[in-house]
């Protein structure tokens, strides 16, 4: 049997709970323990007090049309990862000699632009900037306009334009003309960044929004062991397996074109994506009618302006620590809820107490996020500066880019460790590793991959001690990138979903902003 966490350990784990349950509110009849009249939760029979705290907790399995989405994943992270992996070398490497495609062959160093490594790392930290701020304005349209499938629909087209665009600039007749590629180039850029921005910050709450329970329940396992289905933990691995057909996608695109750009060129390492990519309007548009939409709730923005102001009222003062400490004292949100309003209410209190607490704990999360830029800063190396340092290494015929591929090769073999073996092991042992705590073991992952890439600098070229740095990296990635988008769902109000996701995005913008100053 599981042992039931302390009270300090659970606390995230049961607001997370606790914001998914009260999304069930359409159960209106339970007899005897089952409910039979939602359509979701009907037959299902909840635990008891008692079963809670004794039966073994385990995820449920997930629907057909959250893996759909997933594939959907897939394939814009192949085109994602699998043009962008080669952007180092077509921008910073020069043309090889009598070449009109790039290709370096076995022996040789592929490339186009040659505008040298400040150039190159400064495109793409830009890019990477562009990609994860438009996020933003991907959850505006979709929480206020269009709703995320629309958004996402709308976001494939835009993102398929500049893969059209990235094509022109490497076809031999355009890539010699070096000013003019990269005119062409940076417009790619600018396309693709909208399009993945405008998919990224929804194709994320899509997917866990299509498992639909909200509420534990019991079921015998084959074993005959009675166990509790928890929806916090089907949300976990959702995310967990989403992110792993994110690195099927990440690791097929950028072998696959590392290997193009050096022994065909860059217009096949940039055409194979963008067939690749005309796998999502298929898929979603076959899935159309099996998907769990949320549809658009107008703009949130202003009201949940609004809600602060008036939680902060009377409480500023001369004293910037008085401030402080009023504006986060614990009644703080509790004396804005209507229930609390005296007299008639103002027109803009159109919600209830239940979304104060949810509007309350989405800002725990974005207050979370806070600390994810520097995270991102020591990732982002994967892509600019790492393969830089490869170029110069003795590759033995091998694209000096391969090498980044170590990290979703090692993340397709843990996260599937991580979700049968590792975390039932922790909760039998009675461990809560809660979403802080994996984000925290990820910050620290993180940070062991860059100390070590820089004690061993002198070793990298002669053993294998660099390859250990993108077992780190990846194990960081398990415990907090998988984690922020879970955390980021969980904590968000339904209606502000992509808003909050977005804002998790965001962190990496400005990584990479960060990174840009450093260029």
């Amino acid at each position: 049997m599981e042992r039931t966490p302390t009270a300090a350990t659970a606390t995230d784990d049961d607001e997370k709970r606790s914001s998914i349950e009260k999304e069930g509110t359409s159960v209106v009849s339970v007899e005897h323990g089952v409910d039979v009249l939602d359509g979701v939760h009907d037959g299902l029979q909840f635990p008891t007090e008692h079963e809670r705290e004794t039966l073994r907790r385990v995820p449920d399995s997930l629907p057909w049309s959250a893996y759909l989405i997933a594939f959907v994943e897939l394939a814009e992270r192949f085109s994602f990862y699998g043009s962008s992996v080669v952007f180092t070398n077509f921008v910073q490497q020069k043309l090889p000699p009598g070449s009109h495609t790039g290709a370096g062959f076995a022996h040789g160093q592929s490339g186009a632009l040659g505008k040298g490594q400040r150039a190159s790392t400064g495109l793409t930290t830009f890019y990477q900037f562009w990609c994860y701020i438009t996020p933003l304005l991907g959850a505006y349209i979709a929480d206020t306009y269009l709703g995320r499938f629309n958004t996402i629909c709308i976001a494939v087209a835009i993102a398929l334009l500049g893969h059209v665009v990235l094509i022109v600039s490497a076809v031999p007749g355009v890539i010699e003309n070096t000013n003019a590629a990269l005119v062409v180039f940076v417009i790619a850029l600018v396309s693709m960044g909208l399009g993945t921005g405008l998919f990224k910050s929804n194709i994320s709450p899509l997917i866990a929004e299509q498992y639909r329970r909200t509420r534990l329940f019991v079921v015998t396992t084959k074993r005959r062991e009675r166990v509790i289905v928890d929806p916090v933990m089907t949300i976990s691995r959702v995310y967990m397996y989403f992110y792993f057909f994110i690195n099927i996608g990440a690791l097929i695109g950028q072998i696959g074109m590392t290997f193009a750009e050096k022994y065909v060129g860059f217009w096949l390492a940039y055409t194979l994506p963008t067939f690749v990519f005309l796998l999502c309007p298929l898929v979603l548009f076959f899935g159309r009618n099996r998907y769990v939409r949320s549809p658009p709730t107008g703009s949130i923005l202003s009201t949940a302006f609004h809600l602060w102001r008036h939680a902060a009222k009377g409480r500023w003062s001369i004293s910037p620590v008085k401030t402080y400490r009023q504006l986060t004292a614990p009644d703080f949100w509790e004396n804005a809820k209507p229930s609390r309003y005296p007299g008639e209410k103002p027109k803009w209190m159109t919600f209830d107490d239940q979304w104060v607490d949810e509007v309350n704990r989405g800002l725990k999360a974005c207050a979370v996020f806070c600390w994810y830029p520097i995270y991102w800063l020591a990732y982002n190396q994967l892509n600019n500066n790492l393969t830089s340092q490869a170029a110069t290494m003795s590759t033995h015929g091998l694209p000096n880019d391969v090498l980044s591929n170590l990290d979703p090769f090692a993340l397709i073999i843990f996260i599937p460790i991580c979700d049968l073996i590792i975390y039932p092991a922790l909760r039998r042992g009675g461990l809560n590793f809660s979403a802080l705590r994996k984000i925290t073991g990820g910050f620290f992952a993180g940070s062991a991959a860059m100390i070590w890439a820089a004690v061993v600098q002198h070793y990298i070229y002669k053993t294998h001690l660099s390859r250990c740095r993108y077992v780190l990296i990846a194990f960081s990635e398990i415990f907090a990138s998988i984690t922020g988008l879970e955390y980021a769902f969980t904590k968000a109000p339904g209606n502000m979903r992509s808003l909050v996701m977005a804002v998790y995005l965001f962190t990496s913008a400005i990584s990479a902003a960060l990174g840009e100053a450093f260029v």
